[in-house]
């Protein structure tokens, strides 16, 4: 593999196919590859394409835009239907010159933009290669080394297409035939845990170069390996593995390493099978087919291969027998870590479940891990996978399920996504805890968004907030009593999850309870616009970054500060047998019931300054007011919320503002951070 500079890690490329047309995608996908540290791009120069009407001027386009920032390697393939033996860009030309002819056309216009030409792509894959009309591969032989020939004589360095899968006897009868002693660089394929068994048919990256490498120093001694194509589909959500499979094919020991590929397919757009045959050819992107990225893809643009490698060596040794973990779903984000950290203070094992979707739960990992080592467990799943799930679950003491998406914005938008990640996974989740035929409890993450956006409820408006005409919630808030009216798609897939939850309780007699929470805030919350408001207002106003408010301000929340979310969760757990089956409200209650406005104005004083504020129209399913009324919990497991919301703000505050929050550290340069609080027990409320 080639070395990257001194210090640093080795270069990689990515592979990628661009079709006609795809100006703007192209771009897009040029610059995001840039910035996540590639060096080469390895794309199709489609015979059969250019010959169509758009053809050239597409890759007069495409060919100097790709070389003006990587070393591009152009990919020379399928025959043009009209000149092929079988009708079929897979087919032979009838005249086996003509694919020479085209190359050295190639060369000719676009010579001037990379080095090296890769001639042909998968001869042993049907839909590149039909060797059915070609069962010696006499005429692929007779065809490429024309064209390598030529290539070699105008200076160019050729690339043979790699086998997929690999086939040693191929590439030794390749050999053979004389065409490998034409190759300056021979392409190797291999798709662990997606084309390739690893069970049967994958033998590992060490023993394909070596069988390669063992053929070549008969026939072409001289000749580099390039694994021109490796990648995972993330079809099954196993977003880690994909990242795990990307530093094992950069490990191997080949001359220089092209990823397949940056963004998942389009849903509409047909692959060589057809339209949606095969569902892991459009899940092999770093990026999904909207441009978000995935775990690899979001590691890689936030630190190169150095992140990716200091994220994936968080995984989780194996555990001792009879642990009996306790596992958090979700356990990376805010409210998680925290759970998780308060168990493993005690000495217990925590596992925590986390695909690391959400930007910066990586850094609440590796904090778990360096305060407490080999007791955090990291399995790098997703509750849409049902089979990792059973495996996590079987022996686990107790479940913490808060694995959920979690923006309202979000399931408007992604409808579909919102209902798997938080009603099927949480069934998964069930099932998982059902299957294992003991009967370990399960608290639920639940929303005050199960009651709806409230509508119905009269509103008094005063000067800076919100009230209540109804004195008693005015006194108390909104208790358990109020009818279920789920309100956007977050609303109603975090509603089913809720009623689940507590119907395997009546059905199969498991012990599960549900906090139905409302805005929890405090360290380790890396807020934003959609979740996390507390957080988000905070980090806006100490990066001297203008803030949006929807509505008018005086929309009401009873804030939580998380060390007491965590206290009634552990309650739950520690009651489990008294409130089995039964669902309680989780919030600060009417003493810490603020509005937004009353929040800005003390995080105004906090970073002593006036907040750029910007107000826009009220936002679907938005709350005008809503205070949870939590006497149904403190009657149940005696819990109260004991840190008052300025405190804790204050506590946020200075978290933000230390080396272990979320701003720049250029930013940090000009704070003063501030020590810590002090709780009602007179001990600082985090360390």
């Amino acid at each position: 593999m080639t070395e990257g500079p001194a210090g640093q890690d080795k270069f990689y490329g990515f592979a990628e196919w661009f079709r006609p047309g795809e100006y703007e995608r192209t771009q897009k996908a040029l610059d995001a590859m840039e910035r996540a540290g590639a060096r080469y791009v390895r794309t199709h120069l489609s015979w059969a394409e250019y010959h169509q009407p758009e053809g050239p001027a597409w890759y007069d386009w495409l060919i100097p835009k790709i070389a003006e920032r990587f070393e591009l390697l152009p990919c020379v393939h399928y025959t043009p239907p009209s000149l092929s033996r079988t009708g079929t860009s897979a087919g032979p030309p009838h005249r086996l010159l003509d694919f020479a002819d085209f190359v050295d056309h190639v060369l000719t216009r676009y010579g001037e933009h990379f080095t090296a030409v890769e001639l042909w792509n998968e001869p042993n894959n049907l839909l590149d290669w039909d060797w059915r009309q070609d069962p010696d591969w006499a005429l692929f032989c007779e065809m490429v080394g024309a064209a390598a020939h030529w290539a070699q004589e105008r200076g160019y360095k050729t690339v043979l297409g790699g086998l997929s899968p690999f086939d040693a006897n191929l590439l030794h009868l390749l050999g053979e035939r004389g065409l490998l002693a034409k190759m300056d660089v021979v392409g190797l394929h291999g798709f662990p845990g997606t084309w390739d068994s690893e069970n049967s048919t994958w033998s590992g990256w060490d023993d394909l170069v070596g069988q390669t490498r063992a053929i070549l120093e008969h026939f072409a001694p001289e000749a580099e390996i390039w694994i021109t194509e490796a990648g995972y589909a993330t079809w099954r959500h196993d977003e880690a593995k994909q990242a795990e499979s990307f530093l094992t094919a950069l490990r191997a020991p080949a001359e220089r390493l092209y990823w397949y590929g940056w963004q998942d397919v389009q849903p509409d757009v047909a692959v060589q099978e057809g339209l949606r045959f095969d569902d892991r050819h459009y899940h092999m992107g770093v990026v999904d087919a909207a441009g978000q990225p995935k775990l690899l893809g979001r590691l890689l643009s936030q630190g190169g291969v150095a992140a990716v490698r200091q994220t994936m060596a968080l995984a989780a040794p194996h555990l001792r027998r009879g642990a009996e973990p306790i596992v958090v779903t979700g356990g990376a984000g805010f409210i998680g870590c925290n759970i998780a950290e308060s168990f493993l203070a005690e000495g217990r094992d925590v596992v925590v479940v986390d695909n690391l979707s959400r930007p910066g739960v990586e850094r609440n990992l590796a904090w778990l891990r360096d305060r407490h080592r080999t007791r955090v467990h990291w399995q790098p799943g997703d509750v849409r996978d049902e089979g990792s799930l059973r495996d996590v679950l079987q022996d686990a003491g107790a479940v913490f399920h808060l694995a959920a998406q979690v923006a309202v914005t979000t399931s408007l938008e992604q409808p579909m996504a919102d209902f798997e990640v938080n009603a099927r996974g949480t069934l998964n989740v069930l099932e998982a805890v059902r299957r294992s035929g003991r009967k370990t409890p399960v608290i639920f993450a639940s929303t005050n968004k199960v009651y709806g956006n409230l509508a119905d409820l009269a509103m008094k408006e005063e000067a800076d907030r919100y009230a209540p005409a109804d004195n008693d919630i005015a006194a108390h808030g909104v208790s358990e009593a109020r009818r279920l009216d789920f309100c956007t798609p977050y609303g109603c897939s975090k509603g089913v999850a809720d009623q689940y939850v507590l119907d395997y309780a009546k059905s199969y007699d498991l012990p599960t309870a549900v906090l139905r929470m409302s805005c929890i805030y405090g360290p380790r919350q890396f807020g934003t616009e959609d979740q996390g408001w507390v957080a988000h207002f905070l980090i806006r106003a100490l990066r001297d970054e203008g803030l949006t408010i929807y509505g008018d301000g005086k929309q009401v929340r009873d804030i939580l500060h998380v060390a007491d979310a965590v206290a009634a969760y552990r309650a739950l757990l520690a009651n489990i047998d008294t409130v089995q089956g039964r669902a309680f409200n989780l919030g600060g209650g009417p003493d810490n019931a603020v509005s937004l406005r009353t929040v800005l104005a003390v995080i105004s004083d906090l970073v002593g300054g006036d907040l750029a504020i910007r107000y826009s129209d009220t936002r679907q399913g938005d709350q005008t007011y809503f205070v949870a009324d939590t006497r149904q919990l403190t009657e149940a497991v005696d819990w109260r919320a004991k840190i008052g919301w300025q405190e804790g703000l204050s506590d946020l505050h200075a978290w933000l503002s230390s080396e272990e929050g979320p701003l720049e550290k250029d930013r940090l340069a000009s704070l003063q951070p501030l020590p810590a609080p002090l709780g009602r027990d007179g001990r600082r409320l985090w360390a």
